[in-house]
C-alpha cells in the first residue's frame, strides 16, 4: 500500500521550488506593473532581468535574510553598473573595452568568498544588459528605476516569502570541536589515558563538520576581512588539536603517579605523584616522591597541560559563543608551556611525550588566540608574531593582499576572471559587429555556459544547444500559433517561470536552457509584436555564444583547476621541502636562532599553500580526469604537510622562552640532520611526481611509502629537549607524506588535521 503514496519530492526540488517562486512573483510583479501600470517597456525589462539575473542566473549563497542583506549591498553597485554600460554603449570600441575591465573586475571578485563569487553572474548581467543599442542616455533614468524596483522586490521577497532558516554558523560549529577537544584532553589527563571509541567517533564527526566541504556556502570564513579570517584560522586549529590529542601516546611509566599505574584514580586521584614542577619558574624535573600540581593540586605535572588544555578550549568555545571569559586559563596554558620547553633533564620517554604535549599546547594555545580575534577583532590582546600576522591590519591591507596574492597565471581566481573577461569582450565585438539582434543573448551564453575546462565545455554546450533547439521550436510553434494576442503571453508567463527555475536548477543547463528560450520569447511579445523568427534569433545568439565560450575555455587554461593543483602541490612540497633542511639545520646548529617568519621560503610556503588551496577548492567542483593522477588522490595530504612544516618551524625557531639554543651534541646534531634530510628527499621526489610538466606517457616508478619507524633515527645518548621537538614534528611530516604516496592506513592523525579551505592567507 505504500507504493500508492505519491512521493515527497527531493530536497533539491524543494529548495528549487522555493526560489522559483521568489523569482517568478518578483520578476513579473516589476514586469507587469512598470509595463501595464506605467506603460514603460524599458523600466519592465530591467526589473524583470534585473530579479532574474541576482535570483534566477546567480547562486547566492545563505538564508533569505543573509541573501536579502547581500542584495542591499549589491543596489548601489547594479546603478553604477547600468550607468557604465548606458554611456560606454555609445561605440562598439567602448562597450567593448567597457566588457574586457568589468567582466574582469567583477569575475575578479570571487577571491572574497563565497558571496561574492555568488554574486558575480547576476552583477556581470547588469552590465551587459544596458551594453547594447540603442544609445540612448535619456532612458538612465527608467533603467535605473527599473532595476531598483525590481531588487527591491526580491529583497522584500527573500525576507517574507517562505525563507530558509539559517544554518549552523561557524562560529557554533567550532565551539561544538572546541567542547569535544576539551573532553578529549579531560579524558587524557588522567588513567587509562586513552579516549573511548564513541569519543573518537564524535572528534571525526566534529572535525569533518569543519570542512569547507561540509559547510554551508554563506557560512564558510572565506572573506579578506580580519574576522573571517581568524575565524578560519579558528577552524584550522581546533582541527589540528583534535588531530593531536586523538593520537597522544599515553604518559611513560616513571611519569605516572603510583595511584594511576594500574589505572587507578583519575584526575581527583591520590595526592602521590612522579612529577614535581616549580611553580616559579616553570621548570620541570622528574622525580620519584615529588608533589603533584595542576587542577587541585592533585594532578602531575605530565597531565597537567592537558587539564589546562582543556580549560583553554572550553575558554575558546564559551568566547566563540559571545561569552567574555578572563582568559587566565590561557595565562595558565602559557606558563606550563613553558615548562615543557625548559625540561632537559628527564628520561628519553619523557622528553618524547613532552615533545607530543608541546603540539598539543601549541594548538590549544592558538585556538585561544584566534578566537579572541574572530570575535573581537582589532580589539583582541595583540597576538605574537607569525601565524597571526593579520591581527593588527586593517581591512584595505587586507583586502589588498588577497587581491595582489592572486595577480598571476597560477592562481585559478585570476585564470577564471581572464578566460570570462576575454570571452565576454570577443562576444560583444562579434555581436556589435555583426549587428546580432538581441545580442545580449550572446553574451548571456557565453557568462552562462563557459566552464572551467575545455572538456565541461564541451558537454555542456553540447547539451545546451540541444535544450536551446527544442526550445526555439517550442517558441516558435507558440509564436505562430497565439500571434500578437498579448493576454495569452501575459498569463502563460507566470507558470512558465515558475516551471523554469524549479526544473532547470535540478533536471540541468539542457532543460534550462530550453524553458528559457520559451520564456524570454513569451516575455519579448509583450514587449513588441513578434514573429517565429524570434526563436530563430533566439538559436542563432546562443549557438554563437556557445561557440566563443569553447573557444575561449580551449585557448586559455583548458585543463581548468586539474594541472594547477598538480603544479601548485609541486611547488608547495619543494618549498616545504627547502624549510624542512634549514630548520633543521639550525637546530641542529644550537646558538641564537632566526626567527622563522624571514627566513628565506617560509613568505614562498604561505602563498604556494594559498595557491594550492584555492586550485583544490576549484578542482572539488570540476570533473575528475578519465586517467587517475600520478600522486595519490588525497590532495589534502600535500597541504597538510605545508601547514605543518611552518607550524613545526615556527615552534622550534621561534620559541617564546630562550633565544639562545643549547647544542644537540653531535651524535643528536647528526641525526636531526640525516632525519631532515630524508623528509625533505621524500617531499621533493613526491614533488616531481606531482609536477604536470613530465611525460605523462613515462609509466612512473612507485615512490616506497615513508614510515616514521623507518625514516626516524634511534635516540642519541643524553639528547636534549629540542631533538625530541624537532623528530617529532618530522615524524608528523613523514605521516603526512605516507597518506599522500600511500593508501593512507598508516596515517593515525587523520582525525582533524587538514586546512581549512580559503585559510587566510599572507599573500
Amino acid at each position: 500500500m505504500g507504493g500508492a503514496f505519491p512521493r515527497r519530492p527531493s530536497p533539491a526540488y524543494r529548495a528549487a521550488a522555493r526560489r522559483a517562486l521568489r523569482v517568478t512573483i518578483t520578476a513579473t510583479a516589476g514586469f507587469y506593473v512598470l509595463l501595464y501600470g506605467f506603460d514603460s517597456a524599458t523600466g519592465a525589462t530591467y526589473a524583470l532581468f534585473g530579479a532574474i539575473a541576482m535570483a534566477g542566473l546567480s547562486h547566492l549563497p545563505g538564508s533569505g535574510r543573509q541573501r536579502a542583506t547581500l542584495l542591499l549591498g549589491a543596489v548601489p553597485v547594479c546603478w553604477m553598473l547600468i550607468t557604465l554600460g548606458t554611456y560606454l554603449s555609445a561605440r562598439t570600441w567602448s562597450a567593448v573595452v567597457g566588457m574586457l575591465v568589468v567582466g574582469f573586475a567583477l569575475a575578479f571578485t570571487a577571491v572574497g568568498g563565497p558571496r561574492f563569487a555568488g554574486a558575480a553572474t547576476g552583477l556581470q548581467l547588469m552590465y551587459i544588459l544596458p551594453s547594447f543599442p540603442p544609445y540612448d542616455p535619456g532612458s538612465l533614468g527608467e533603467r535605473l528605476a527599473g532595476a531598483t524596483f525590481g531588487l527591491v522586490l526580491l529583497i522584500l521577497a527573500e525576507l517574507t516569502l517562505l525563507p530558509e532558516p539559517a544554518a549552523l554558523p561557524y562560529r557554533e560549529r567550532a565551539a561544538r570541536a572546541a567542547d569535544c577537544a576539551a573532553r578529549c584532553a579531560d579524558r587524557l589527563s588522567s588513567a587509562p589515558y586513552t579516549l573511548p571509541e564513541a569519543t573518537l567517533r564524535s572528534a571525526q564527526t566534529l572535525s569533518t563538520g569543519l570542512r569547507s566541504s561540509h559547510v554551508p556556502e554563506a557560512e564558510r570564513p572565506a572573506g579578506a576581512g580580519l574576522r573571517p579570517r581568524a575565524l578560519a584560522h579558528v577552524g584550522l586549529v581546533t582541527r589540528t588539536l583534535l588531530g593531536r590529542l586523538t593520537v597522544l601516546p599515553p604518559p611513560p611509566r616513571d611519569a605516572v603517579p603510583p595511584g594511576e599505574a594500574g589505572g587507578g584514580a583519575g584526575v581527583d586521584g591520590g595526592a602521590g605523584g612522579a612529577v614535581r614542577a616549580d611553580g616559579g619558574a616553570g621548570a620541570e624535573t622528574y622525580g620519584p616522591a615529588g608533589g603533584g600540581v595542576g587542577r587541585e593540586g592533585q594532578t602531575g605535572a605530565s597531565e597537567a597541560p592537558l587539564c589546562a588544555v582543556a580549560d583553554v578550549a572550553r575558554e575558546a568555545a564559551a568566547r566563540l559563543r559571545g561569552g567574555s571569559p578572563d582568559g587566565r586559563a590561557h595565562a595558565h596554558l602559557r606558563q606550563l608551556r613553558q615548562a615543557l620547553t625548559t625540561t632537559e633533564d628527564a628520561s628519553p620517554a619523557v622528553l618524547r611525550r613532552n615533545a607530543a604535549l608541546l603540539e598539543v599546547t601549541d594548538a590549544a594555545l592558538a585556538l585561544s588566540t584566534a578566537a579572541d580575534i574572530a570575535v573581537r577583532g582589532r580589539a583582541a590582546d595583540a597576538p605574537a608574531p607569525g601565524r597571526f600576522w593579520y591581527a593588527r591590519m586593517r581591512a584595505p591591507q587586507l583586502w589588498w593582499r588577497r587581491l595582489s596574492g592572486h595577480v598571476g597565471g597560477r592562481s585559478v581566481f585570476f585564470q577564471n576572471a581572464v578566460r570570462i573577461s576575454l570571452a565576454l569582450a570577443a562576444a560583444r565585438l562579434i555581436a556589435g559587429i555583426d549587428t546580432l539582434p538581441h545580442g545580449f543573448w550572446v553574451l548571456l551564453a557565453t557568462l552562462t555556459l563557459t566552464r572551467t575546462t575545455v572538456r565541461e565545455t564541451r558537454t555542456t554546450v553540447r547539451t545546451a544547444l540541444t535544450g536551446t533547439l527544442v526550445g526555439a521550436l517550442v517558441a516558435a510553434t507558440l509564436l505562430a500559433l497565439v500571434g500578437t494576442d498579448i493576454e495569452v503571453y501575459a498569463v502563460a508567463l507566470p507558470p512558465l517561470m515558475l516551471v523554469t527555475f524549479t526544473l532547470g536548477p535540478v533536471k540541468g543547463v539542457g532543460w534550462a536552457q530550453a524553458l528559457f528560450t520559451v520564456v524570454v520569447a513569451v516575455v519579448f511579445a509583450q514587449l513588441a509584436p513578434a514573429t517565429w523568427q524570434l526563436a530563430e534569433f533566439r538559436l542563432l545568439d546562443v549557438l554563437t555564444g556557445s561557440v566563443i565560450g569553447a573557444v575561449f575555455g580551449l585557448l586559455a587554461w583548458p585543463r581548468g583547476a586539474h594541472d594547477e593543483l598538480r603544479r601548485s602541490v609541486a611547488e608547495l612540497l619543494r618549498i616545504a621541502a627547502e624549510i624542512v633542511v634549514a630548520t633543521t639545520g639550525q637546530v641542529a646548529a644550537g646558538g641564537r636562532r632566526v626567527p622563522v617568519a624571514t627566513a628565506p621560503g617560509h613568505r614562498s610556503l604561505q602563498h604556494a599553500l594559498v595557491m594550492a588551496e584555492s586550485a583544490y577548492a576549484q578542482y572539488q567542483s570540476e570533473p575528475k580526469e578519465p586517467r587517475p593522477p600520478p600522486v595519490g588522490q588525497d590532495w589534502q595530504a600535500a597541504l597538510i604537510a605545508g601547514h605543518h612544516t611552518l607550524w613545526g618551524a615556527d615552534r622550534l625557531l621561534v620559541p617564546p622562552e630562550p633565544v639562545v639554543a643549547p647544542s644537540l651534541g653531535r651524535e643528536a646534531a647528526e641525526a636531526v640532520v640525516r632525519t631532515g634530510e630524508r623528509v625533505a628527499a621524500s617531499m621533493l621526489l613526491t614533488s616531481a611526481r606531482s609536477d604536470p610538466t613530465g611525460d605523462p606517457t613515462e609509466t612512473p616508478t612507485p615512490l616506497p611509502t615513508p614510515t616514521p619507524s623507518a625514516t626516524l633515527p634511534d635516540d642519541p645518548r643524553g639528547a636534549p629537549r629540542a631533538y625530541y621537538a624537532t623528530v617529532s614534528w618530522l615524524s608528523s611530516l613523514t605521516t603526512d607524506l605516507a597518506r599522500l604516496v600511500g593508501d593512507g592506513v598508516s596515517a593515525p592523525s587523520a582525525i582533524g588535521d587538514g586546512p581549512a579551505a580559503n585559510r587566510s592567507e599572507p599573500s
